[in-house]
């Protein structure tokens, strides 16, 4: 049994940029589909898909490198654990690095990033935070 499968799948991304995989297969969710749509969104990744498997789907990520190689994921990592949920309103998400990262925001209308909360205003549950 698998107690935080957001933390899994931001491990696994972590991992298939280290060794510079072209892109990584993740057990799928809602919440997982939610995060992959962001990034690709905000240009970590070039896309994403839903591959069937069994017992259950697969979420395939494409992973996303610059013209020489350079990785354009330098870090990712879970704010939020299950032993500890953080929450932050609108008026609290400040920029990550100066605009060069983002925040993963779980909100009432969905994973957004911290931009799109703002614009919105709405706060959420931070799920994770990307460079």
């Amino acid at each position: 049994m698998m107690t935080d499968p957001i933390a899994d799948m931001l491990t696994r991304i972590r991992n298939a940029v280290r060794v510079e995989r072209r892109f990584v297969d993740i057990p799928t969710s809602r919440v997982k589909r939610g995060v992959a749509d962001v990034l690709k969104r905000e240009g970590f990744i070039w896309d994403w898909k839903d591959v069937e498997a069994e017992p259950s789907g697969l979420l395939r990520i494409e992973l996303k490198y610059g013209p020489n190689g350079e990785r354009v994921i330098q870090t990712i990592k879970r704010v939020s654990k299950p032993g500890r949920r953080l929450y932050s309103g609108s008026r609290d998400l400040k920029p990550v690095l100066g605009g060069l990262g983002i925040r993963i925001i779980s909100t009432s209308r969905g994973v957004i990033s911290d931009r799109e909360a703002r614009r919105d205003n709405l706060g959420g549950e931070v799920l994770a935070e990307v460079a």
